[in-house]
């Protein structure tokens, strides 16, 4: 059913990815290393949010029938520098009882003759490190990156105070199990929303989307989204010749539960140029545009204590997307009723959009 609401859903972040694979993993870090892993996906889905709104510029009329709705899918890039990520942070590391094969137990391991300790001693190294925070290296897959990837926790020689007794760590590297790229390498991002305009009033065109709450799944909790812009044909008030020029403005947010929430906002000015009649026609577009995004992202980090107890630390971090600006090139074609567009968008993070749109 989960899969199901997704699919029907097509804009949720993971369209592709159950959200639970990614909640669970993400419960396995927290700081530095929960945001070099979601960073890709939170540019990109910044991107595509702020790609597909326009494909023409509003007619130059006071007052004008102009009615389109329909589906804009989008899709960023990404590169071999998406799929990997290194960072230096605090990290907890779970604990449990001597045997138990534990994060913990496998740091103490590198403490010289561990080995040779009295179990009592050795559980009370396990519980120190476990309660303590470790300054260190993280290097592995971004949620973009591939599931042979794993991700690797370089600690640095330190010291550790156990029941009023020193004890020296030697320089090791854990791997933490269960943290892989959950999309396996995929080369592009993608994502669609319906979309709906409306207008012309004195040049003036509105454009929404919107979809209807869903539940993603009771621990996760409902999808919510909806999106706003507007575009103006300064010809209304300009003598510009040749092509119709239009300030534009979107905004748009969209939750995930209490777990993501992601706000996307751009403005600037678009051109386009119609070479044809009213239901006939091809109109190049193109646009430059200023634009944000941010994603907020909220969890619980879970540490494994042992004894089937289990600390739980609470997680809030906020990433931005990297696109600052778009330069957006494309070509709408109406036939009849049926308006199709496609367009390249160039920023820090290349984009492609397509629509398909019913149009009167």
């Amino acid at each position: 059913m989960k899969k199901t609401l997704l699919a029907v859903t097509m804009l949720a972040m993971f369209s592709f990815v159950q959200a639970q694979d990614l909640t669970e993993t993400l419960t396995k870090m927290a700081g530095s290393a929960a945001k070099g892993y979601v960073q890709p996906v939170a540019s990109g889905f910044g991107a595509n949010l702020n790609g597909g709104w326009f494909h023409k510029s509003p007619q130059t009329k006071i007052f004008g029938i102009d009615l389109e709705f329909g589906l804009v899918a989008m899709g960023t890039f990404t590169t071999d520098e998406n799929k990997t990520f290194s960072a230096n942070g605090a990290f907890r590391f779970g604990g449990g009882t001597v045997g138990s094969g534990s994060q913990a137990e496998d740091i103490a391991k590198n403490i010289p003759n561990y080995a040779l300790l009295p179990a009592l001693q050795k559980q009370q190294v396990i519980d120190a490190i476990s309660s303590k925070e470790f300054q260190v290296g993280i290097t592995g897959p971004t949620i973009v990156g591939t599931k042979q990837d794993t991700m690797k926790i370089a600690i640095p020689s330190q010291t550790i105070t156990a029941n009023g007794q020193t004890y020296n760590i030697n320089g090791n590297t854990q791997t933490l199990d269960g943290v892989v790229g959950l999309l396996d390498g995929g080369t592009i991002i993608p994502l669609a929303t319906p979309q709906a305009s409306i207008g012309t009033i004195y040049g003036t065109q509105f454009t929404f989307r919107y979809l209807p709450d869903v539940e993603i799944s009771p621990e996760i909790g409902k999808f919510k989204y909806f999106g706003f812009g507007i575009q103006h044909n300064l010809g209304m008030w300009l003598p510009i010749p040749v092509v119709d020029v239009s300030a534009s403005f979107f905004t748009q947010n969209l939750k995930v539960g209490t777990i993501f929430e992601s706000k996307a906002t751009a403005f600037g000015l678009n051109a386009s140029k119609q070479l044809g009649f009213a239901f006939l026609n091809v109109t190049p577009y193109a646009g430059f545009m200023l634009e944000s995004s941010k994603m907020n992202v909220t969890y619980n980090f879970e540490v494994d204590k042992g004894a089937g107890v289990k600390e739980t630390i609470p997680v809030a971090f906020e990433l931005e997307g990297e696109n600052k600006s778009r330069l957006t090139v494309g070509l709408s074609i109406r036939l009849l009723i049926i308006n199709i567009n496609a367009d390249y968008n160039i920023g820090k993070q290349n984009s492609a959009t397509a629509g398909v749109f019913i149009a009167f």
